[in-house]
């Protein structure tokens, strides 16, 4: 059973900086296709950002240049970075594993990310 436990949400002001991190267990996650998305109040679940397998990368156009996903496959563990972020930001964002294969996919329970003006 896959399991994703994500932390490092926060409140934090405008302009600021988070990082998020995701760890993933049960998985075969280095062939897994992995990322966030967020949902803020009021809104659908949108993606943030994936990483492929193959660390092939791809951010929504509202946080391209703001947000980085990372991913490292000896400890399971999928981070965003966060710089600049704005009052839109807010929402919860959770992690997100893609098995391609089996056509699979698990999300974590969401972490709160409150930006404030």
């Amino acid at each position: 059973q896959v399991q994703l436990v994500e932390s490092g949400g926060n409140l934090v002001q405008a302009g600021g900086s988070l990082r998020l991190s995701c760890v993933a267990s049960g998985s075969k996650f280095d062939i897994s296709t992995v990322g966030w998305y967020r949902q803020g109040p009021g809104m659908q679940r949108e993606v943030v950002a994936t990483m492929t397998a193959g660390d092939l990368r791809n951010y929504a156009g509202s946080v391209k240049g703001r947000f980085t996903i990372s991913r490292d496959n000896d400890k399971n563990t999928v981070d965003l970075q966060m710089d600049r972020l704005s009052v839109e930001d807010t929402a919860v964002y959770y992690c997100y594993l893609l098995q391609r294969w089996a056509g699979d996919e698990y999300w974590g329970q969401g972490t709160q990310v409150t930006v404030s003006s």
